[in-house]
């Protein structure tokens, strides 16, 4: 509900490091949307995207019509300059949503609790209802590879993962939103599916979900498992927002790439996924070879028109239908895997 211009989180919480019990209180600016039926109240800001540096003379001088910015939280966290003075002026206007690259959740080191120090102040600065990371680990031994790669989905993690979300949410005082990232790999000791994985993970830490439409797709090509019932088996009260891309197929993969338009799939598991959510903050992410503004904000746009037009199903197979299935022995597996690994 909300009060007073700010959004409780429905659960009463004990604090995981003191044992005290709080509410979990986010404010929000005026200006953004009608709530949707999420757990958290967290409102459809609309259509957004990327703040990215190419971009910051256009966004400055023109202001576009663009409903929020989604900001990678490491490029500001200690920023300062023009980087800093850019931010605070698009905060201005637009909302802001912190996505970050380095919570490495999914590691056995412990929650780096300098790292949400900073993040928290950054957060509270730009009125974030809520932070966003992906479940995924990005080092060890507080080494980060830079990349985000895989996890078991096992017991032993999930209760190890939940235990740090906890952590971070209770530190952070705001809902932490997880995406889910494109693989390339898997855990031959896994013992159940990503989606089931993800779905415990929300129900025992109460962690929301980023769902990336396009690393379903990815991911569901790659390892060959449905994309849809991938979607199917998410409650869709715990999804809080949608990232959209395009990606690069090579044929016996694809690679998450962000470097072009997305792909009629992609837009039409979209248009289902949001068929069981309503209303979600939708994304468009557009990394490598990036165009003009313009080119990427009516990318974003597109989603308006797949929310509200009749389904195209056939466009909901991710490899075609005429696509023979392909079987692979052990030793050419591992040369898919060491292919793919020298493409990223």
């Amino acid at each position: 509900m909300v009060v007073r211009g700010k959004i409780q989180r429905p659960p009463v919480q004990k604090n995981r490091i003191n044992n005290t019990t709080r509410h979990v209180v986010i404010c929000v600016p005026n200006f953004y949307r009608t709530m949707t039926p999420n757990r958290w109240n967290i409102p459809d800001f609309g259509f957004g995207v990327g703040l990215r540096s190419v971009h910051y003379t256009h966004i400055l001088e023109n202001n576009p019509d663009v409903d929020w910015f989604e900001v990678i939280s490491e490029t500001y966290l200690e920023s300062k300059g023009k980087v800093r003075y850019v931010l605070d002026r698009v905060a201005e206007r637009y909302p802001i949503v912190l996505h970050g690259v380095s919570l490495s959740i999914g590691s056995s080191d412990p929650v780096n609790f300098e790292y949400l120090k900073l993040l928290k102040a950054l957060a509270d600065r730009l009125k974030s209802p809520y932070i966003s990371d992906h479940l995924c680990w990005t080092g060890v031994n507080a080494h980060n590879v830079h990349d985000l790669l895989p996890i078991p989905y096992t017991e032993e993690s999930l209760k190890h993962i939940v235990s740090k979300t906890k952590q971070v949410m209770d530190f952070m005082e705001r809902p932490l939103v997880l995406e889910n990232v494109s693989t390339y790999a898997q855990f031959a000791t896994s013992t159940m599916t990503e989606w089931e994985f993800h779905a415990r993970l929300m129900e025992e830490s109460q962690c929301g979900m980023l769902m990336d439409v396009n690393n379903i797709y990815v991911s569901a090509y790659n390892h060959d498992f449905d994309a849809k019932e991938f979607i199917d088996r998410i409650d869709p009260s715990l999804v809080c927002q949608y990232h959209l891309a395009g990606h690069t197929n090579k044929g016996t993969h694809i690679l998450d790439t962000h470097n072009d338009h997305v792909i009629d799939a992609v837009w039409e598991l979209y248009r289902h996924a949001y068929r069981r959510t309503g209303g979600r903050n939708t994304l468009l992410e557009w990394d490598e070879d990036i165009p003009e503004f313009d080119v990427v904000h009516d990318e974003a746009l597109k989603a308006k028109r797949y929310r509200n037009e009749a389904p195209d199903t056939s466009a909901l197979s991710v490899r075609p239908a005429t696509a023979p299935k392909i079987r692979l022995t052990p030793v050419e597996k591992n040369e898919r895997v060491n292919s793919m690994s020298r493409s990223l």
